[in-house]
């Protein structure tokens, strides 16, 4: 299809009825005032939806929908168009054969981008219409920065084989922000904020470097020969960080801010000397959407407003653990979102500060010079708070402070590395804890993990293998189950790992009066075995099961968060779970 004959949008949505005249003299009014196109405009005034608008091109130019979410991508296709033409013109190339390639579009009607993209291509252009948050995820996901990378880092490698300058002098040097370390670097970030990546570690290995990103929890890999260049990004990276470039032997720890693609970035960065240089890892904090609310966090309805009922409490304390990167500090912060108005004095006691927080007092922890949690949280309660949020309780001091605080007027959130909500109490008990002063002060325990979310673009049905079967069995008394569960089988929008994006397992235990009696009595065994069979409580792994049953999740991720979780799973707990999903 070639749209050589101009259509005007406007027109073509009035002929369909799907917006009056009237309608469009107002958007059309709107639209010189913005700036934006007459289809966003529309959509954004509810006057229809963007599913609407497409069905009307797709008709009316005799091209067909397509949508993304579910398309299986040709990586060597999508490529045919470069980047930085791909999301000017709103267009990725989806699919080539005899009769030419297959162009999605967000604006189909364009005929500059078509003109521009037949140029380009060299080839006769079929048009598709496809929806235009759809497309930019696509961009993102699909045009990754690895051959970027590794051209910088041969061009570095080649830099440093033939000169002989002081390559200190040179990369301290502010002018050179074309020098290839910085443009790799820069392309190392891109590449990581692209696809949403938490970590960035930077590994020296005998014959190779090894650049590793975590997404949703897990280290994917890109392995360069260049050996030679570790040092020279080792050396930026400490400088920009404001660490001692000469000190090779011993850890350094350091952080620093950039902006990349829109996107303010802070970077906790950590070196440590390995058997072959200095290992860097660094930690990315985007601080541009700012922290979460609560609402949006992935809490069920029914536990949010417990959660949300229990963090409104004057005084207590509210504890939420996990293991590292379980996402309890993007928990806490968001309970901080909430409770952040201006009658509430709020202290944050931190190591490190994560994210900046407006009208909250948020502290440093300085251990090296004596600025400890205990140190602080003494001094923060004669600031006469509100509340108080500990990062984290790792001694009995703290611990046995913040509690005192929870009992005198204060409410207290902080964080402890337990595997699951029952087995908290336990931990603080072993730390020398008074029973009394646990059964006096503490409200609530939320554990919580993440799992990750199947790919709906590849999403199929899964068989589930032996030992799989005998988990579920093990778990739920050997039902036979008429579930079936999903997996994803890896496509380009997930980078062939079958998972995008996190969503998280929560698990609430509330104490109630019969529950602080039993606790204050010391008697840890009767407090498990009530706080197990209490109304509301169900464990993580039933509720992560029936993540899996919903298909949001598949049933290995079940079993990997559920390797580390005691089973304290009652007969009658199971049952409900089995009865929705049998």
């Amino acid at each position: 299809m070639n749209p050589r004959k101009k259509i005007r949008l406007g027109d073509l949505l009035v002929d369909h009825k799907l917006i009056s005249q009237a309608q469009l003299e107002q958007a059309l009014s709107e639209q010189k005032k913005s700036g934006q196109k007459l289809g966003r405009v529309l959509i954004s005034d509810g006057y229809l939806t963007e599913d609407q608008m497409l069905e009307a091109l797709s008709e009316q130019l005799k091209i067909p929908f397509v949508d993304l979410v579910h398309y299986k991508f040709n990586p060597d296709i999508i490529k045919l168009i470069p980047e930085i033409q791909s999301r000017r013109f709103r267009a990725v190339a989806l699919s080539a054969d005899e009769n030419g390639i297959l162009v999605g579009m967000a604006d189909p009607t364009n005929i500059f981008a078509y003109d521009e993209l037949s140029r380009i291509l060299k080839k006769t252009i079929r048009l598709a219409v496809v929806r235009e948050i759809d497309l930019l995820k696509t961009i993102d996901t699909v045009y990754r920065k690895t051959d970027q990378i590794s051209g910088f880092a041969e061009q570095l490698n080649e830099e440093l084989s033939e000169s002989d300058i002081d390559l200190g002098a040179l990369l301290a040097d502010a002018d050179v922000a074309d020098a290839p370390v910085v443009k790799l670097l820069q392309s190392l970030f891109e590449d990581a904020i692209q696809i949403k990546a938490s970590d960035i570690h930077i590994e020296p290995d005998e014959k190779v470097i090894r650049i590793r990103q975590r997404v949703d929890g897990v280290l994917q890999e890109h392995i360069m020969d260049e050996i030679r260049i570790a040092p020279a990004l080792v050396l930026r990276l400490k400088l920009m960080a404001g660490l001692d470039i000469s000190e090779k032997r011993l850890p350094q720890d350091g952080r620093f801010s950039l902006k990349i693609k829109d996107h303010n970035i802070d970077v906790r960065l950590s070196t440590m000397p390995v058997q072959y240089g200095e290992s860097v890892v660094m930690r990315l904090l985007d601080q541009t959407g700012g922290t979460l609310s609560i609402d949006t966090i992935g809490m069920p309805k029914v536990l949010l407003k417990r959660f949300e009922t229990l963090i409104q409490r004057p005084h207590g304390m509210i504890l939420v653990t996990g293991p590292t990167g379980s996402g309890k500090t993007t928990t806490l912060y968001a309970a901080l979102q909430t409770l952040n108005v201006p009658e509430k004095k709020i202290i944050t006691v931190e190591d490190p500060v994560e994210y900046k927080l407006p009208r909250i007092n948020q502290v440093q922890v300085h251990t090296d010079i004596g600025l400890t949690f205990s140190t602080v949280l003494r001094s923060a309660l004669r600031q006469d708070p509100d509340i108080v949020l500990i990062g984290e309780m790792r001694d009995e001091e703290t611990a046995e402070i913040a509690l005192r605080a929870a009992m005198t007027g204060h409410l207290v959130l902080s964080t402890l590395h337990t595997n699951d909500a029952v087995s908290t109490v336990n931990r603080l008990l072993d730390m020398g804890i008074k029973s009394y002063l646990l059964a006096s002060a503490l409200h609530a325990i939320l554990a919580q993990r993440l799992v990750r979310r199947v790919c709906e673009s590849c999403a199929q049905l899964d068989e589930l293998d032996d030992q799989q079967k005998a988990w579920l069995s093990s778990l739920v008394n050997e039902k036979q189950f008429n579930v079936s569960f999903k997996k994803g089988i890896g496509c380009a929008h997930c980078n062939y790992t079958g998972y995008q994006g996190r969503i998280g397992v929560y698990e609430l235990l509330e104490l109630d009066k019969n529950l602080s009696d039993i606790l204050s009595h010391g008697d840890s065994g009767h407090f498990v075995r009530e706080a197990t069979n209490s109304k509301y409580f169900r464990p993580l792994n039933m509720v992560a099961l029936q993540y899996a049953v919903e298909g949001i999740t598949t049933m290995d991720e079940v079993i990997r968060i559920s390797a580390d979780i005691d089973s304290l799973v009652d007969k009658e707990i199971v049952s409900a779970t089995e009865e929705a999903i049998v």
